[in-house]
């Protein structure tokens, strides 16, 4: 079972990897299918993803509230946007192709939309009068 689950996690992080270039590949669902599959195969390796800058605080945060801040979302729709919109501009596509790119980017949308959304907690008055 653990090959198993350490062959899953190394398709499920590629994936998470190219989700964070792809506007139409989301990268959150299968970086916790990575963290998921860490947890049961290795440890350490689970650890270390956590311990990554680039997508450590995506798996603290959604561990911890089952959430993503808001930077996080903003990102993630502006990418979405972003790419949409050259592939769109720039692309040489099909009207069917165009049609197609505007539904995925649209269920996209709405999947990073339906996430929570982390608030910052807010600061004790003794902080905030330091300041």
């Amino acid at each position: 079972m653990r090959t198993l689950y350490l062959s899953l996690a190394a398709l499920f992080f590629g994936l998470a990897v190219l989700g964070a270039v792809l506007p139409v590949l989301p990268t959150t669902p299968f970086l916790l299918l990575t963290s998921w599959c860490l947890v049961r195969s290795s440890p350490t390796l689970h650890a270390r993803l956590r311990r990554s800058p680039l997508f450590g605080p995506l798996i603290t945060d959604w561990e911890a509230h089952h959430g993503v801040r808001l930077h996080v979302k903003l990102s993630a729709l502006g990418m979405l946007a972003v790419a949409v919109g050259l592939s769109l501009w720039l692309g040489e596509l099909a009207t069917w192709l165009k049609i197609v790119l505007i539904v995925l980017a649209l269920f996209g949308a709405a999947v990073i939309l339906r996430l929570k959304t982390i608030r910052p907690e807010p600061r004790a008055k003794n902080e905030e009068r330091r300041e």
